[in-house]
């Protein structure tokens, strides 16, 4: 493959599946641009033969088989309460998405082409079931401009699928959870995701700040240098990061981290929902400690506090 076309650790990029939805209001047809991180989707296939479930939601067309794994299909024009064209059948494709360990498909109308886009170019939004408009009650974590003035969505699949009962993280442990002091630094765009781990890192003990994206993540970073200058390393012990972010990615936000000499020895956890293994290799390309799919409280705990004791220990090695 030409190097080119390989998305390089830092570059602040992204590749999304184009699809479309479409939904007929009032005697018109509405189309629907939505977008999926390339990184989620396993597969795209034809609509297959399904099994239904009895009484199962509308909005889960059924069930199928794919290589010896069973996977719920939804419907995603009848998630948000859609009325489906007639004609739409001739196109239907369904994206196989893999995301928190957990093969989901989602029926779309059409899967149209593959963008790569800068994550600079993709601005937040927050999107409610109160709006109007012939594609209200939507997930949406970003939207960017494409050709003809149109605007792409990123659809936030992975909170349909916690809000339908499909995936549920795991917040409980039987375990003592080791103590620390001193500040750990969160990035996420989700609200939810930041709560959990917020509440996961104090019941550790840190004093929490917090950052919506990796731009503000390097503000944030600015400030506690202000304060702590040179002794930044001795407080700020962890930082934990999701990827997909707009305005700037986790691994574009973790190469600036790197790449400061005040900062680059402070330890980064990934804390995503993506679970491919190139992802995987990508995080500790970028320099993290290790790289977690959101989110087992169990593993989550061992693994920061293995990222801040191996940090602890390399620093008494160096200094003995």
């Amino acid at each position: 493959m030409n190097d080119d076309n390989i998305l390089k650790v830092g570059s602040n990029e992204m590749e999304l599946v184009d699809f479309r939805l479409v939904k007929e209001e009032n005697g018109k047809t509405y189309e629907g641009v939505y977008g999926v991180n390339v990184a989620k989707v396993r597969e795209i296939i034809k609509l297959p033969t399904l099994t239904e479930l009895p009484g199962a939601p509308e909005y889960i067309d059924g069930i199928f088989e794919l290589r010896g794994v069973v996977i719920p299909v939804i419907n995603l024009a009848r998630w948000m309460n859609a009325k489906e064209p007639e004609d739409v059948m001739l196109h239907k494709r369904v994206i196989i998405t893999e995301f928190n360990n957990i093969l989901i498909g989602f029926v779309v109308h059409e899967a149209r082409r593959i963008r790569r886009v800068n994550w600079g170019d993709i601005e937040s939004a927050s999107f409610s079931s109160a709006q109007s408009g012939p594609f209200s009650q939507t997930r949406i974590t970003g939207v960017t401009k494409i050709e003809n003035d149109e605007v792409l969505l990123i659809l936030d699949l992975e909170s349909i699928i916690e809000e339908i009962g499909l995936y549920t993280p795991s917040t409980e442990v039987t375990t003592q959870i080791e103590q620390f002091s001193g500040t750990a630094l969160i990035l996420d765009d989700s609200s939810t995701a930041r709560r959990i781990v917020k509440e996961a890192m104090q019941k550790m003990g840190f004093n929490v700040v917090e950052a919506q994206d990796g731009k503000e993540g390097l503000q944030k970073l600015q400030e506690l240098l202000s304060i702590f200058g040179e002794n930044i390393e001795d407080e700020l012990k962890i930082i934990v990061s999701d990827v997909e972010m707009p305005q700037m990615d986790g691994f574009h936000f973790a190469s600036h981290v790197k790449n400061d000499e005040r900062l680059k020895n402070i330890p980064i956890v990934f804390n995503s929902s993506i679970s491919d293994h190139f992802s995987d290799i990508r995080g500790k390309e970028a320099g993290a400690e290790a790289y977690l799919t959101k989110f087992d409280a169990a593993t989550f705990y061992s693994e920061i506090s293995k990222a801040i004791n191996s940090k602890n220990h390399t620093n008494i090695t160096a200094t003995a």
